[in-house]
């Protein structure tokens, strides 16, 4: 466990050198900004129609100290680097549509400005019934990209718009890709680096259906790299933060002093229960009921996206459960559905208040979890606290240092390996009660196949107990 830990702190060090990277490109092309206008000469539209015409990498300084109000999206064609600085304005887009994006795989790194849209965006006032809705941020990979692209966003907030704040998209199946694991789409072969500092996301991704805090989609070969620090992620209609590695690669995750808190709610039971069939699941006996007897899907509910209806069927063909669900998300949320790894490392955050688990690592193919959590709270979430799932061959391992998780709808900690792989937790000052409506799981560890399970708690107060199943607790 300790080569593990030493391996991940490996990692972390690369991502940051990768990313400090970024910050000794030469810039050969500089615009000023010199006032709030929406277009015309001095205007930021005019500095980004410049630079689109320039072959090399771009700097916009915005000098105007007054807030910019834009009539359309601001667009970036270039495949070079830019750089923006401002002092602190806000770019105010005045209806529904992306405020600034890079159309064509061009990295950008932006400083000091804050991204706002028009606002009132709920699911019985959504923006996707006259258009796709509005994005804060948007980096378009192209196809055929090699090497890393890279968003570095830095003392920045976006805000009241309508779909996802912060979009990074290599993958060519459009809105689709992303919902989740599978890893649906195609992309191209360069990895993507993410990294943040100081920025705040707040109340976005309430205008449609799965849209979130921070979405990044890589698909093909290549990694996905995130940086993520002394940040916040606050009333996202969908998750906080969504990492989506779809086919081969790996996600390396970096994340301190950061909040994800309140998120997932754009679905909310509130509003859609009263959609839901009469008897919205239920377990039969093998030929006692039709596939046709079973409620259809919802329709006619504010978003019928909302809804999950599931069936499972016995080798006759009739029903064995079917289920209906509303679909709520996560604080947190990575997917890692090709063969790849995880490794990440949560310090000093807190994860609170979300709408279904708090944080949720699920990776479904060849690979491993590679896990360490230092001095972080995850509180109140209506579903599990911190939810680690490997689904095919690999490992689960983590180390929990100095954290809790508490008053979770579900379980306080999950940690589970459903096929050949390993289960080895380490647990040091680790606190949990109250969680699964106080049904006794503080934490569930399960081995399920070929494999050995290892959790060593010390000094730790697991009052609400372990679930274990597969996996020797060594005291």
């Amino acid at each position: 466990m300790k080569e593990i830990f030493m391996k991940n702190n490996l990692i972390i060090t690369f991502l940051i050198c990768t990313i400090v990277s970024l910050t000794n490109v030469v810039l050969a092309h500089s615009y000023v900004v010199s006032n709030s206008k929406d277009s015309g000469d001095g205007s930021i539209r005019a500095a980004i129609e410049n630079a689109n015409k320039s072959a090399g990498a771009n700097v916009i300084y915005i000098k105007s100290g007054n807030n910019i109000k834009i009539l359309s999206s601001l667009s970036y064609t270039s495949t070079a680097p830019l750089f923006i600085y401002g002092q602190g304005q806000t770019i105010h887009a005045m209806d529904d549509f992306t405020i600034l994006e890079s159309t064509n795989g061009g990295d950008m790194s932006i400083h000091s400005i804050n991204f706002r849209g028009p606002g009132g965006f709920n699911i019985e006032n959504r923006a996707d019934l006259d258009g796709v809705g509005g994005k804060g941020i948007l980096l378009n990979v192209r196809d055929n990209q090699y090497g890393m692209v890279k968003l570095v966003l830095n003392d920045v907030k976006v805000y009241d718009v309508a779909n996802h704040g912060i979009h990074v998209s290599d993958c060519d199946v459009g809105a689709t890709c992303g919902a989740g694991g599978g890893g649906a789409g195609g992309g191209s072969p360069a990895s993507i680096s993410v990294s943040l500092n100081n920025v705040v996301v707040d109340n976005v991704g309430q205008g449609m259906f799965d849209a979130d805090g921070l979405r990044v989609d890589e698909r093909d070969n290549g990694d996905l790299i995130a940086s993520i620090l002394n940040s916040s992620f606050t009333r996202v209609g969908a998750d906080g933060v969504e990492l989506d590695e779809g086919q081969a690669g790996s996600v390396i995750a970096q994340i301190e002093n950061t909040s994800f808190n309140n998120n997932g709610y754009y679905c909310h039971p509130d509003i859609l229960e009263a959609y839901l069939p009469e008897e919205d699941e239920g377990e039969f006996e093998d030929g006692q009921m039709t596939e046709s007897a079973v409620p259809p899907a919802i329709t006619g509910s504010p978003d019928d996206g909302c809804f999950e209806r599931e069936v499972s069927l016995y080798d006759s063909g009739f029903v064995e459960e079917y289920e209906f669900g509303i679909d709520v998300d996560d604080g947190f949320d990575v997917d890692e559905a090709g063969p790849g790894d995880i490794y990440a490392e949560v310090t000093r955050s807190t994860i609170i208040g979300n709408w279904d688990e708090g944080l949720d690592f699920d990776e479904e193919q060849e690979g491993s979890i590679n896990m360490t959590i230092i001095d972080t709270i995850a509180l109140s979430n209506t579903d599990d606290g911190y939810k680690h799932s490997e689904e095919g061959p690999g490992n689960v391992s983590a180390f929990v240092i100095n954290s809790s998780s508490e008053d979770n709808g579900g379980k306080g900690f999950v940690f589970e390996e459903e096929e050949a792989g390993n289960v080895m937790i380490m647990a040091q000052d680790v606190t949990t009660s109250n969680n699964d409506d106080s049904d006794g799981t503080g934490m569930e560890l399960v081995q399920e196949d070929s494999g050995y399970g290892i959790v060593r708690s010390i000094s730790s107060s697991i009052a609400d107990g372990f679930d274990i199943e597969g996996v020797e607790s060594i005291n």
